[in-house]
C-alpha cells in the first residue's frame, strides 16, 4: 500500500511540474506576461552647439552667475604719462625696461590681468598736429616697453589726451599697437574697432573689458570721435554704441569690465554724468566698471551688485602734491559676475612714481578713501541686483540715452 501510495505522489507531483512549467512558458510568450524592461532612451549627445549656446547665454545673464572655473584678480591704476621735461620722461628716454620703477609692479602684485589709463598720445616721439588745447601730452613707443616690464597687461588711450597730436599721431598709435600687439583699448581707424573689447581667458573665465571717454574737449568733440567712417576715440557720448557693445560681449563672457575717462577735475565726487552712466552700463550687464580723469581720488562701492569706482585719482604722474599725490590699486578678485573681494593698496606719489604705503599711513589713507563713497550712489556691502535678463538685451530708455548723449561738463 505504501509503495502505491508514493508512486502515485511522484505521478501527481511530476504532473504538477509539467503543468507549472506549460503555464509558465504561456504566461512568458503571452500578453499578459511581466513586461520586458524598457529600452534605455538614447544618451544625448556628447556636444550640442545650440544647447551649449543657449546655455552660456542663460548663464551670463544672471546676476548671480559665478562662472564655471576659478576666481580672477584684477588690479587697476589710474592716469600713467610720460611728458617730455618730468622725471617719467627722462626715465622712459633713459631705459624704457625700468621706467615704471619696481613700485608700479609692487602694487599690481598678484594681478591676473591689470590696466591702467595711459593719458597722452602715442606718438615715435614727435607731435605732428599738435592740438589747440592747454595741456597736450604725448610719449613715444617705448612707453608700450615700459608697460611690459612693468606687469600692466593693457591700457586704454580713451580719454582727453588720446588724440593731443591730430590724426597723424593717432595713426602712429593705432600702427605702434598692430607692430607691438600690445593692447591698446579706445582708439581705432572707425567706431567698431574704437569700441572693440579686449577678450580673454583666465583661469577658465572669460573676460571682456570695454574702454571709452566721456570726456574730450567740446570744441575736438567731433573731430575725435570715433564714427563709421572716421578714426578716432571710443566717445562715452555715443551712448548707444556703448551699450550695445556692453550687450553684445555680456552673452558670452563672464566678467564684464568698462574702463571710463569720467568726472571732473580736481572734484572728488561724481558729476551729474557719472552716476546715470554708471546706472545705465550696470543694467546692460556690467559686471566691474572704474575710471579716471580727475586726478584726485573718488569713491567707490557696489551698485547693485556690481562694483563702481568714480575715480582711481593719478597712478605714475607728475603731480606730486596734495591731493593729486594721492594714489594706489584697485585690487578686485571675481568669480564670474560675482564679486569675491576688494581692496585699495594706497600709495603717494613721490618723483612722479607711486610709493606704496604701510603701517599708519596705510590705515589713514585707506579710511579717507572709504570716506569718498559718502557723496556718491554706492554702498560698502553688495545690494539687490539692478540687472536682469531684459535689461541686459533692450535698448536703454531713450529719454536717459539723451541726457548723456551731450558734453555737460
Amino acid at each position: 500500500m505504501t509503495s502505491r501510495r508514493v508512486r502515485r505522489n511522484r505521478i501527481i507531483w511530476a504532473l504538477n511540474l509539467l503543468v507549472l512549467m506549460a503555464l509558465i512558458a504561456y504566461l512568458l510568450a503571452g500578453r499578459g506576461g511581466p513586461s520586458r524592461p524598457a529600452a534605455p532612451p538614447p544618451k544625448p549627445p556628447t556636444s550640442h552647439p545650440q544647447a551649449a549656446q543657449t546655455h552660456v547665454a542663460s548663464g551670463n545673464l544672471d546676476s548671480d552667475w559665478e562662472g564655471d572655473h576659478e576666481p580672477v584678480t584684477f588690479v587697476f591704476g589710474g592716469d600713467v604719462h610720460f611728458p617730455v621735461g618730468t622725471n617719467l620722461g627722462d626715465r622712459l628716454a633713459d631705459d624704457p625696461a625700468t621706467a615704471l620703477g619696481q613700485t608700479v609692479p609692487e602694487l599690481f602684485a598678484g594681478a591676473n590681468l591689470s590696466m591702467a589709463n595711459f593719458e597722452s598720445a602715442l606718438t615715435n616721439g614727435t607731435c605732428p598736429d599738435t592740438q589747440s588745447k592747454q595741456f597736450v601730452f604725448y610719449a613715444p613707443s617705448t612707453a608700450i616697453v615700459a608697460f611690459q616690464h612693468a606687469g600692466v597687461t593693457l591700457v586704454t588711450e580713451a580719454n582727453n589726451h588720446g588724440e593731443d597730436c591730430g590724426p597723424a599721431g593717432l595713426q602712429m598709435a593705432l600702427a605702434a599697437k598692430q607692430q607691438s600687439g600690445y593692447p591698446i583699448l579706445g582708439i581705432g581707424q572707425d567706431v567698431t574697432q574704437a569700441f572693440a573689447p579686449y577678450e580673454t581667458t583666465i583661469n577658465g573665465e572669460r573676460i571682456a573689458i570695454i574702454a571709452a571717454t566721456q570726456v574730450i574737449d567740446s570744441d575736438l568733440q567731433t573731430a575725435w570721435t570715433a564714427t563709421g567712417t572716421q578714426p578716432g576715440l571710443a566717445s562715452a557720448y555715443d551712448v548707444d554704441a556703448l551699450i550695445s557693445e556692453v550687450q553684445a560681449v555680456r552673452k558670452t563672457a563672464d566678467t564684464v569690465i568698462v574702463y571710463l575717462h569720467w568726472g571732473t577735475e580736481l572734484q572728488d565726487c561724481p558729476n551729474p554724468l557719472q552716476e546715470p552712466l554708471a546706472q545705465l552700463l550696470v543694467k546692460a550687464g556690467a559686471d566691474i566698471i572704474v575710471g579716471t580723469h580727475a586726478h584726485v581720488l573718488l569713491g567707490g562701492g557696489y551698485l547693485g551688485t556690481a562694483y563702481v569706482d568714480y575715480g582711481l585719482g593719478n597712478f605714475a604722474f607728475y603731480d606730486n602734491s596734495p591731493p593729486e599725490n594721492a594714489s594706489g590699486s584697485l585690487v578686485i578678485t571675481a568669480t564670474g559676475r560675482h564679486i569675491d573681494s576688494v581692496d585699495w593698496r594706497p600709495a603717494v606719489i613721490v618723483d612722479d612714481l607711486p610709493q606704496p604705503l604701510s603701517g599708519a599711513a596705510a590705515t589713514a589713507a585707506i579710511a579717507a578713501w572709504n570716506q569718498d563713497r559718502a557723496c556718491t550712489d554706492v554702498t560698502a556691502t553688495p545690494g539687490t541686483p539692478l540687472a536682469s535678463s531684459a535689461t541686459e538685451t533692450t535698448p536703454a530708455p531713450a529719454d536717459e540715452v539723451e541726457q548723456l548723449s551731450v558734453d555737460k561738463d
